[in-house]
């Protein structure tokens, strides 16, 4: 590593151009910018007409969203075209002439470098000047993302970065309007923080205390009067509500988490006394606890077996390759008490964790074990042969389809691959064609019982798309 002090480091930069034509950067350059109200900053140089070097119409690129239109600027100096490794590696070395120091030149002197190895951070948001361990210069604004794992320096779209281990010294560069947004936010989070430290309660709002459970149990006292099943594990099924300070109050709310720092409580604004926020509660979890009724979820008993035996037939009934080893490989199931509350349960092979299943009723628990062991099903049937169905532009609901692709398993078996997306996110779908498809005694029947399974409203290609379609007729034995 350098054995420069980077503490005692001066870099003075000393040429610096003015905007004008034919004599602007290279598109990409990184450059140090001097800005007309004199803050310096930094950025790469997109021009509007990237063929014209001439011109002088463009911005310089920070990060996302994050540009500075040339006309903010006044001056530019490279960033890209020094080296300081050389000098960097004598430890005599504390002041870098970047281009001959003149009496009538512009320059602009920076100093105070820190390290990240010391554990000295730029504060979030703070736009800095770089040496990156490869003695080359930079800039990037500088984004904590935890306190255990450090941070990084952004410095182009797409969260494009110089990690810790990439920077060797930095110092902050001008302030600018991110880095003061995050000032604003973090003075509202010192003073958010003071307020709450002692919070007021309002009498009537708050009158049998503030341990929110006591709010729940006199909800759960009203509710079973219609619902003689309900507790309060049922009633928390739905996003549950906190008491918490606010502003300096207690309210009632609910915890959405941290974001930027700062805790997000949605505030209950439906009445001002305990006993409205009560009325409230039990209305706002009634549904929760009305599908959470014993007799209509656990139907058919506790035992969980039971379940998944009519899961397994009806999956069987098509799948006609399914077997017990076969389901023994997805999840596991049962019915377990959670909280106090029975509940259907699964859980993957090398997982301790359960997941508690979302069922109001056994038909639900016995529809999720179905699509479970479908799954499975279709991963143990090897793909054998493959038909891409050709297609054209098409749009389903603001998606584009990518891949419609019909394949043959070992079994002898037919399933259909489809794929749709847009420009940031996609979506890939299995769907077996079960055997009833293939009891059609014609092509044209056959398309007719499969596009109830792949409707063409839904999945981008009709009737009329595959009628036609004579490698697809062959490839599916007709």
């Amino acid at each position: 590593m350098f054995k420069c002090d980077y503490k005692k480091l001066r870099l003075s930069f000393n040429e610096f151009h003015d905007v004008k034509a034919n004599d602007m950067p290279e598109y990409g350059e990184f450059c140090l910018l001097e800005l007309k109200d004199r803050r310096h900053t930094a950025g790469k140089w997109y021009p509007n007409d990237y063929r014209n070097k001439k011109s002088v119409s463009g911005h310089f690129g920070r990060g996302t969203a994050d540009t500075v239109d040339i006309g903010e600027v006044s001056k530019w100096h490279s960033l890209d075209r020094y080296d300081l490794t050389e000098c960097l590696e004598d430890e005599e070395v504390n002041y870098i002439n970047l281009g001959p120091e003149k009496e009538d030149i512009h320059s602009f002197l920076i100093k105070n470098f820190k390290s990240l190895k010391e554990k000295k951070y730029p504060k979030e948001e703070q736009y800095c000047l770089l040496i990156l361990s490869s003695g080359k210069l930079a800039a990037g604004r500088w984004d904590l993302f935890s306190k255990e794992k450090g941070g990084t320096f952004i410095y182009a779209s797409a969260l494009a970065c110089y990690s810790m281990e990439e920077v060797w010294a930095w110092s902050p560069l001008s302030s600018d309007e991110f880095f003061e947004a995050e000032e604003e936010l973090e003075r509202e989070r010192k003073k958010e923080k003071k307020l709450n430290q002692n919070p007021s309660c309002d009498p009537d709002l708050f009158k049998y205390g503030t341990n929110i459970n006591v709010y729940y149990e006199k909800a759960l006292e009203k509710l079973k009067k219609e619902y003689p099943w309900a507790t309060v594990t049922q009633m928390k099924k739905r996003t549950p509500y906190v008491i918490a300070p606010l502003h300096g109050k207690y309210v009632f709310g609910q915890d959405n988490g941290t974001f930027m720092g700062s805790k997000i409580i949605d505030e209950w604004t439906g009445g001002s006394t305990a006993d409205e926020f009560i009325d409230y509660l039990c209305e706002y979890t009634k549904e929760s606890v009305k599908n959470s009724d014993p007799e209509v979820k656990f139907r058919l008993g506790t035992d969980a077996s039971v379940y998944l035996k009519i899961a397994f037939d009806n999956v069987k009934k098509n799948y006609r390759w399914f077997d017990k080893r076969i389901a023994e490989k997805t999840c596991h199931y049962a019915i377990r008490q959670v909280d106090g509350d029975l509940e259907f349960v699964k859980w993957y092979k090398d997982d301790k964790d359960l997941t508690v299943l979302d069922c109001s009723s056994a038909e639900r628990f016995i529809e999720i074990v179905e699509y479970d062991y479908q799954e499975e099903a279709l991963r143990a049937n090897p793909v054998v042969a493959v038909y891409a169905v050709p297609f054209g532009r098409v749009e389903i609901h603001g998606w584009y389809l990518e891949k419609y692709v019909f394949s043959k398993l070992r079994t002898g078996d037919y399933k259909v691959t489809v794929q749709a997306g847009d420009r940031v996110t996609g979506g890939t779908r299995d769907f077996f064609i079960t055997p009833y498809c293939f009891e059609a005694k014609t092509y044209e029947e056959f398309l007719d019982r499969y596009l109830e399974i792949v409707p063409g409203s839904s999945f981008g290609l009709f009737k009329e798309d595959l009628l036609l379609n004579n490698e697809l007729k062959e490839f599916l034995g007709y």
